[in-house]
């Protein structure tokens, strides 16, 4: 009997145990050889078919793996792009099938970061709609809504006329096409090639003001007048004037100073030399009409104005209202006799009440007020005659002609109907995107429409009394935070015998949005029996 050795009862397991790494290695060589083969030697990360496979941790040849690449289609590389899992420093190209590394950095020779990913998914978008939006046969805005079945229902009596005045415009309105405006100026030798800014029409929408960036520095002014021809044609005629500021505008509104839309109320933003003011110009400083009797011109310096409205009640009928930092002012143009109400925030947003002395404000707080201008004595907070609150800063309030609702937006994308008399939300209009901008929001009641800009630069249509949103309409030049289109929506812009339809100024273009889908070829008939 052989007598036990440790070390020879030892060696097997030795060698047991080289072997085991000996074929570790081995193995790995095999497995890193796998990787190389999924993975590449170049940027471009694992297709999504080597993913899945690693997931589940199935082995892959290279020759199966480059014909699956080979194999796939536009519809699996769909699918795919939704089932892709995310990597952490690697974005998945649908088209190719295939994970790209992420580049670090912000600078401009660097394609492959997410913020330009997702600004190439988003154009992409945009032409996908832009294109979508010049098809003679769009969407209904509702499933089933069309014109003759709604003017059969309004026959055989089963539609109110109410109803059937708002749902002819949601279709009108979903139907519009886009169409560029060629924009005629007094001054032929000076065509517009300044940016909009802002555009706000008059009450009757016959004229609208306009802000426009110059080259320069600071903006101009100007007022585009509108006229309709026998045939359809929509022209706008350009007025403006040496009027330059080199401060940035925040607020406009139209005043009624001699009679109705006489004048325009501005906010000025102060700038380091220069204070901040509330300027009232006549609007015949614009016209040609009477260029030796421009009307009032006054200025208020009234530094650190965010907001502005005029009151059309007869009792204060030449009184004027600014939001400031924690403050309201509201101030008699005549007279200037002034009243001063302190805030706990910033009032963004102002509007009046017509029936009532009633002044409504949105804070930066998301507080939103209301002031009595018949309460003179108090000033305090015991001021605020109703008081409800949104989550973030109210960019536009907008009182209905009821007066008991008002709309509120706020920089959260929020747009509420509020009643007023119980301050509390009733309807909700979903879709509107703003994470910091100052946006207004434009309400027409005849046609019962609300109306939004983005700061995505889309410009949306909802139904004011179920909050449907009935279109989507994306801006003709790539989105940008200084190109945010500016919008006038009228049924009558040009005034009684106006086109219906919406106006948007982007960069120097302006834009028509008919409600006739023949107005193409009416301004063309018009175009040449001018020739000849």
């Amino acid at each position: 009997m052989k007598k036990w050795n440790w070390r020879e009862g030892q060696r097997p397991h030795r060698r047991h145990g080289a072997g085991q790494r000996h074929g570790w290695y081995r193995s790995n060589r095999q497995r890193s050889t796998q990787d190389e083969q999924w993975y590449g030697h170049n940027d471009a990360g694992p297709s999504y078919r080597a993913s899945q496979r690693i997931n589940e941790n199935q082995p892959a040849s290279a020759s199966s793996l480059s014909s699956s690449t080979a194999s796939s289609s536009s519809s699996s590389s769909s699918s795919n792009a939704s089932n892709a899992p995310e990597l952490p420093g690697f974005y998945f190209d649908p088209e190719k099938n295939r994970y790209f590394r992420l580049l670090p950095g912000h600078n401009n020779c660097n394609p492959l970061t997410r913020e330009k990913l997702q600004e190439k998914e988003r154009e992409k978008e945009r032409n996908k709609m832009l294109a979508e939006d010049e098809k003679p046969r769009k969407k209904a805005p509702r499933t089933g809504l069309n014109t003759s079945l709604l003017l059969q229902k309004r026959h055989l009596g089963l539609l109110p006329e109410n109803s059937y005045c708002r749902l002819v415009h949601e279709v009108k309105v979903g139907a519009m096409r886009r169409h560029k405006l060629e924009i005629q100026s007094t001054d032929s030798s000076n065509p517009n090639t300044d940016n909009f800014r802002i555009i706000v029409g008059d009450s009757a929408c016959e004229r609208v003001f306009t802000v426009n960036d110059v080259s320069h520095g600071g903006c101009k002014y100007g007022i585009m007048n509108f006229s309709s021809s026998s045939r359809g044609a929509l022209s706008v005629e350009m007025c403006d004037n040496l009027y330059f500021t080199n401060r940035k505008v925040n607020s406009i509104c139209w005043a009624s100073v001699n009679y109705p839309d006489s004048h325009v109320l501005l906010c000025l933003v102060g700038e380091a030399d220069t204070p901040g003011c509330v300027s009232l110009l006549p609007a015949s400083l614009f016209s040609n009409s009477n260029p030796d009797q421009p009307g009032m011109l006054c200025s208020f310096k009234i530094s650190s104005a965010w907001s502005c409205a005029w009151c059309l009640n007869p009792q204060f009928d030449k009184t004027f209202s600014t939001g400031l930092s924690r403050r309201v002012i509201i101030k008699d143009a005549e007279t200037g006799r002034t009243q001063t109400y302190s805030t706990g925030s910033d009032v963004l947003a102002q509007q009046f009440a017509h029936r009532v002395p009633v002044l409504f404000n949105g804070c930066r707080s998301g507080e939103i007020f209301s002031i009595d201008l018949r309460q003179r004595g108090r000033r305090d907070q015991s001021s605020k005659a109703s008081r409800f609150t949104q989550e973030s800063a109210i960019t536009s309030v907008r009182v209905l002609q009821d007066e008991n609702y008002l709309l509120a937006a706020d920089m959260l994308g929020q747009i509420k109907l509020w009643d007023v008399r119980v301050t509390k939300p009733v309807q909700e209009y979903k879709g509107h995107y703003n994470e910091h901008a100052y946006l207004p929001i434009h309400v027409n009641e005849p046609e019962g429409l609300l109306l939004a800009v983005g700061q995505d630069c889309y410009t949306r249509l909802w139904s004011l009394k179920d909050g449907h949103l009935l279109r989507t309409i994306p801006s003709p030049h790539p989105a940008a935070n200084d190109l945010i289109p500016s919008v006038v929506f009228s049924s009558k812009l040009g005034g009684v015998r106006g086109l219906p339809g919406l106006l948007m100024a982007v960069k120097h273009d302006l834009y028509y949005f008919p409600y006739n889908t023949d107005y193409q070829e009416g301004g063309e008939q018009q175009r040449t029996e001018g020739r000849d």
